[in-house]
């Protein structure tokens, strides 16, 4: 990758701008480090964005490093959020890192990168340590951010414990004497005050990297929270149809992203889309690149030739899930024992919403009960399907 496409392709802003050309002409390695604190057990493709720009430094022959946020993640970064995040127990997360490595490798090659964990550091720190780093800021600082200024008109509380997630974040960058840091732009404030002790306690200047957040399948920010994640382990046919299901203006955008297409390639899908292409032939190749990335070419090939057959053709699945039932079973409880739904609740919303069919014919209510017959086709939604035998 070029130094110009380095330094913008997936990259929101660069602070100082002319600090990192000037980092970059000095042909020295420089030592980049991404953060993440593990509150969940899985990585979504808004996540690995900032996975895929230290990546991009990593492939640039530059010292990267991988942080677990062990220790910040006890406090609870709120700076995305309107509400006080609760912090995770060190049990809680030890679990959550357990499949993080395993997830982050399909982007960043470990081999050549380093993880840290900054309850290494953070845990010795003394209460007279906290004092010092807190004396670097004013709380008209940390008041003005706009969360805070959201949550105050919302009369919703604000922890103190919240102030001093940036001083924890500050310090690693400290403590790690980092050229570089990469993050989500919502972390640009915890990412400055790194910068600002940085050049207090080591006289060194950083450079702050920010990438773009980037909406989910419902056009919000892609969270767990509104369930609109594509998780790069979802399995490759759930990433195709997921993917599929966005909205058409975000085509450019994932592209831009999540995959590794050329942005020569890409302007001139953008260019045919405000000409003459269907969107739906833009997401297609969307999808499939995308599943390729985290499950290979084949399973990418596969899940199109999957979605093609299921919803252009109007066919079934060839590997949909087999149940051997027999005897007469309500619906709702048939749609629990073929795992089609998380709960019962779950079920009988799906049916009054139309989305659950037997044998091709819609379900009309929640007391139905439908004899099991070899062959017989339960489907929910557009995506999910079981056979009886």
């Amino acid at each position: 990758m070029e130094t110009k496409e380095l330094l913008t392709r997936g990259v929101e802003a660069v602070v100082p701008a002319d600090l990192m050309q000037a980092k970059l002409k000095n042909k020295k390695k420089l030592r980049v480090y991404l953060g993440i604190d593990p509150t969940s057990t899985k990585i979504h493709l808004g996540n690995a964005v900032p996975l895929r720009k230290l990546r991009d430094f990593q492939n640039a022959g530059h010292e990267v490093i991988f942080l677990v946020g062990s220790f910040t993640a006890l406090i609870g970064d709120t700076s995305d959020k309107d509400a006080m995040r609760k912090p995770l127990t060190p049990e809680e997360i030890e679990k959550n890192f357990h499949t993080y490595k395993e997830q982050a490798s399909k982007i960043l090659d470990f081999k050549k990168a380093k993880i840290l964990y900054n309850g290494d550091w953070l845990g010795k720190l003394s209460f007279q340590n906290v004092v010092e780093l807190a004396q670097h800021f004013t709380v008209q600082q940390m008041i003005q951010r706009e969360m805070y200024q959201k949550r105050l008109k919302e009369d919703k509380p604000i922890g103190l414990h919240e102030f001093l997630y940036c001083l924890m974040q500050g310090y690693d960058s400290v403590h790690m004497e980092v050229d570089v840091e990469v993050g989500g732009n919502d972390q640009l404030f915890n990412m400055l005050a790194g910068r600002t002790l940085l050049k207090e306690y080591k006289d060194k200047e950083k450079v702050v990297v920010t990438t773009p957040l980037l909406e989910g399948t419902d056009g919000r920010k892609m969270s767990k929270t509104y369930g609109n994640t594509v998780n790069i382990e979802d399995e490759p046919k759930e990433m195709f149809g997921k993917l599929m299901s966005m909205a058409d203006s975000l085509i450019i955008k994932y592209f831009t992203l999540c995959t590794d297409v050329p942005l020569k390639e890409i302007d001139e899908i953008d260019a045919a889309l405000k000409k003459d292409m269907n969107p739906r032939d833009a997401k297609m190749r969307l999808a499939k690149e995308i599943v390729a990335l985290y499950h290979g070419e084949e399973a990418g090939l596969e899940a199109e030739k999957q979605f093609t057959q299921v919803f252009s053709k109007h066919e079934l699945p060839d590997d949909m899930p087999k149940f051997k039932l027999n005897g007469d079973r309500n619906i709702v409880d048939l749609l629990e024992l073929c795992k089609l739904v998380a709960s019962r609740t779950e079920a009988k919303r799906l049916i009054a919403e139309g989305a659950v069919k037997v044998d091709g014919e819609k379900v009309p209510d929640p007391s139905v009960a439908y004899r099991m017959e070899k062959g017989m086709v339960i489907q929910v939604g557009k995506r999910r399907f079981a056979r009886i035998i």
